[in-house]
């Protein structure tokens, strides 16, 4: 999405009142003004931390059970990235930077392995998943995309958002997406952590043959990439699907996502 081009089409910009998509609030919840970005933007990311943290999340599992407590993060985090969502939407247009062309070419090329990640970490169970049997999995060893690494998801998520940087310079859209990709990168550290200390050396196992850093743990001679694990259809899907994304952009978003 590429906002510096079409921040004028957008369709919720037009239902807004103005070309810049600047909703004048009148109770003061979402009202286009950076701050509500910045301000539902660390909410989200913060509470991803501190649900997750050792400190709160025992006890309220305890208390709630994992399930109960799994439906309230997911119900947190979801009415979290609706108002991200909607401070976004009705934030003012305010330059930043003018990304290049060319930053706009690599942007879609990004967004190719953003896809293919994205489509082989649902089709391809992992014990740094969430709701999976991590124990069962980390014993298994790395399979797939995890010999390239142990959070193909994030990293897909990540690229995704840096897909975005580079194609947008706006304010609210560096707000917005510099926060996912950061809950998405720094998101896997914790991850590990919390499968370390609750698989111990079952884990330490897993992770060495592994690595966080793409190819990090082939390149160290660690593990080996193995093509038919990965599957040309997962491939084949991921771009599918890259493609799919290209087409209903214009649709969902009004903007068109290709250099223009």
């Amino acid at each position: 999405m590429n906002r510096l081009r079409g921040h004028e089409q957008r369709p919720w910009a037009r239902a807004m009142g103005n070309g810049h998509g600047q909703r004048p609030g009148k109770d003061g919840t979402v009202t286009g003004e950076l701050m509500h970005v910045a301000l539902a933007a660390g909410l989200f990311v913060g509470s991803h931390f501190l649900l997750s943290s050792s400190p709160v999340r025992s006890p309220l599992v305890t208390m709630l059970g994992e399930k109960p407590f799994q439906g309230l993060y997911s119900l947190i985090a979801l009415a979290l990235i609706i108002w991200l969502a909607m401070a976004y939407n009705a934030a003012p247009f305010v330059a930043v930077w003018w990304p290049p062309i060319g930053l706009q070419h690599v942007s879609l090329t990004v967004m190719v392995f953003a896809a293919v990640l994205v489509v082989g970490a649902l089709t391809t169970p992992s014990p740094t998943a969430a709701g999976t049997d991590a124990e069962a999995l980390a014993a298994r060893g790395p399979v797939g995309l995890a010999r390239i690494t142990r959070h193909p998801m994030m990293w897909g998520i990540g690229l995704w958002g840096i897909s975005h940087l580079l194609a947008n310079g706006d304010a609210a859209a560096m707000i917005l997406f510099g926060s996912l990709t950061f809950l998405a990168l720094a998101g896997p550290l914790a991850i590990d952590a919390k499968r370390r200390m609750a698989l111990g050396r079952i884990w330490e196992g897993y992770a060495r043959q592994t690595s966080y850093i793409p190819f990090a743990a082939i390149a160290a001679g660690r593990t080996r990439f193995v093509m038919g694990e990965i599957g040309w259809w997962r491939l084949g899907l991921g771009v599918l699907v890259y493609i799919a994304l290209l087409a209903v952009h214009p649709l969902l978003f009004g903007v068109a996502p290709w250099p223009m």
